[in-house]
């Protein structure tokens, strides 16, 4: 919807800079391009901004930063309040009056009426700053499962934010130095677990989590919401029929829920299940919902079937119209940096240009909204991990002496085949505990390996730091007795979708000024889903399984039960191919080198044994190269 940036400065009653607020806002401008605006509160301290993509209340009564009629409450916000209409209702019913019909209008009083304590209430994507200027006072929020992104940073002079770290470069604050253990995590997951960002100073607000700043200080922190899996779970008991068309009424709720706009909506549709899933429900409210896919030249050579001829089928069942973005090497590479500059993060994923495309596409058939299918698989299961890890109970009984030769043994396949990588990913690590091997799955590299490759200042400085180490602690907190399946889906919901899919998803659309929604994540549909027993999710190596049950009045029967593809690319033969003068160019440079990070032998090393299939060190090697733009973007620069 919007991009906000802010500061609460110690340096109150001194003259604020608006400039430098003004930057701040210009550079996030992308996220809104509709209008901006400012507030600044001299005598406390006080900056807010806000560039604003119109998409619920067109009109100037829903413009920003918005004030309550006495000007002591002042909001800027980015998202969507899904249930703002009822909200809206209730808060009438008690007296409260509206100037508009704006989602924000309702957050600002949802707070005059209950505090901090209006959190509870809220469905919907959000994050957002209000300023109790009776308190002196302020509030900060982030959605509960992390769809809007916010970043903040505790300077020497004060705490400012934004939806984005290129806006906090914008306003003086010191972002602190490259933070060696985030760029660990970045190459170990090609994300980064937590709070950690590549500047020391900056962090992300947990999803679910809110902040009092008083004083320029942060002076409460606590999680609003918890992920159902955290508690003590009650499986549902309804027979598979009935769970199944309570399936199909909950994703139906939250796609209708989701359809609220003033502005015209669009979908993505990959031909995937989720996707097509998403617009069935749609087109019952929007029968022509314009949809938009991807044709990944060659994409089937990763050992994943091609999208296009799917989402093609769909489209025509569904009778929607379907508009293709095709994309090659070429495209990439000259987007390569663009990539990096809008993440504000050096996340290692193609799938994020492939938001870009299509968003760009939808933006130029003015749409401003578009529907995506993410949080399907982090739900109901679908990744192969999920199956890899119902496997385990065949050989995780097994001594550790065994499972750690199964794992030496798999791990000198032949990883230049689909089946020798996935047989070599499924037992690294076996031999470890269970938690350990939990975690083990969304790695991407060997910690041995990767530490092979460090500088030995790198690994000094990073010293006893492990990059699983958030994730571990949050395992820790979990009931013992949830399944080692709701363990991992946890662990997707909490890290793998905040920190990666729901990043590139919402940078991605907002660099072209287009909001993407996820329906999958509506907050009834999160709790629903978490009392599905296992095997009604992953029926032995059927993913998805009571999802696919739901959609068989509503689909083709070849599209729900198709093999799973990612929405990425075939990185591994372009890797090799045609990036791979890039790939040297960018590992082989001077620059690179002198950053004294990493082992330039060993590098050339990796890319080699990469090159002839004794490794699969693709995503490795991406990583490293979009750790380098990053440090071109962001350090260089300043």
């Amino acid at each position: 919807m919007c991009g906000i940036v802010g500061f609460y400065t110690d340096k109150i009653g001194q003259v604020v800079d608006v400039a430098e607020l003004e930057k701040a806002v210009d550079a996030i401008n992308h996220r809104g391009p509709d209008e901006s605006g400012i507030y600044i509160d001299g005598e406390s301290g006080i900056g807010l901004g806000h560039t604003r993509l119109s998409i619920i209340d067109l009109s100037p009564t829903g413009s920003q930063p918005m004030y309550d009629d006495d000007q002591s409450t002042v909001i800027v916000f980015n998202g969507e309040i899904y249930n703002f209409v009822e909200l809206a209702s209730e808060l009438s019913h008690l007296g409260v009056s509206f100037r508009g019909s704006s989602d924000t209008e309702v957050l600002l009083h949802l707070y005059r009426k209950y505090g901090v304590e209006m959190l509870s209430r809220l469905n919907g994507i959000f994050a957002f700053a209000i300023w109790d200027k009776t308190k002196k006072e302020l509030f900060v929020a982030r959605d509960a499962m992390g769809v809007k992104p916010f970043y903040y940073c505790k300077g020497e002079h004060g705490f400012s934010f934004s939806s984005e770290i290129k806006a906090l470069s914008q306003l003086n604050q010191d972002l602190g130095s490259l933070d060696f253990s985030a760029i660990n995590q970045y190459l170990s997951f090609i994300w980064s677990p937590g709070e950690r960002t590549p500047f020391s100073k900056v962090k992300k607000l947990s999803p679910g989590s809110a902040l009092v700043v008083k004083e320029s200080k942060i002076v409460k922190s606590w999680n609003w919401y918890e992920l159902p899996v955290k508690g003590v779970l009650k499986h549902i008991t309804a027979n598979e029929d009935s769970l199944a068309e309570k399936t199909t009424n909950y994703l139906r709720c939250a796609v209708h829920r989701q359809l609220v706009s003033d502005v015209k909506i669009g979908a993505f549709l990959s031909g995937g299940l989720d996707s097509s899933a998403v617009v069935a429900m749609a087109r019952e409210r929007i029968p022509d919902i314009q949809c938009f896919t991807i044709d990944g030249a060659n994409a089937n050579e990763e050992g994943m079937p091609d999208d296009l001829p799917y989402a093609t089928q769909v489209a025509k069942h569904l009778n929607v119209p379907l508009s293709v973005v095709c994309v090659d090497a070429e495209q990439m590479l000259m987007d390569l940096e663009e990539m990096i500059y809008q993440l504000d993060e050096p996340l290692a994923d193609p799938a994020a240009l492939n938001v870009m495309y299509i968003s760009r596409l939808a933006q130029e058939n003015g749409i401003k909204v578009l529907l995506s299918g993410a949080g399907g698989d982090d739900l109901f299961t679908g990744y192969r991990r999920h199956y890899a890890l119902m496997l385990e109970r065949w050989w995780s009984w097994l001594p550790i002496g065994a499972r750690s030769g199964v794992s030496k043994y798999t791990s000198s396949l032949n990883r230049s085949s689909p089946l020798g990588r996935r047989l070599a990913k499924m037992f690294d690590g076996a031999e470890k505990d269970e938690k350990e091997r939990l975690v083990n799955y969304f790695k991407w590299i060997n910690p041995s390996d990767l530490d092979s490759l460090y500088t030995d200042n790198f690994k000094r400085v990073i010293g006893e730091s492990r990059a699983e180490e958030p994730i571990l602690d949050f395992l820790d907190q979990m009931s013992p007795s949830c399944s080692r399946l709701d363990r991992m889906l946890a662990i997707e919901q909490r890290f793998f979708l905040p920190e990666h899919n729901l990043t590139y998803t919402d940078k991605m659309g907002m660099a072209v000024g287009v909001e993407v929604r996820v329906p999958f994540l509506d907050m009834d549909l999160i709790e629903f889903a978490a009392q599905i027993p296992d095997h009604l999710k992953q029926k032995g190596n059927c993913g998805k399984w009571i999802l696919k049950k739901a959609m068989e009045p509503h689909l083709p029967h070849e599209v729900i039960y198709r093999s799973k593809s990612g929405f990425g690319a075939p990185l591994r033969t372009w890797i090799k191919n045609e990036l791979s003068s890039r790939v040297r160019d960018l590992l082989g440079s001077q620059r690179f080198q002198e950053r004294g990070l990493f082992e330039p032998k060993a590098i050339e090393s990796l890319i080699e044994r990469n090159e002839k299939g004794q490794v699969d060190a693709t995503y490795t090697i991406f990583s490293l190269m979009c750790v380098e733009i990053w440090c071109r973007c962001f350090l260089d620069c300043n």
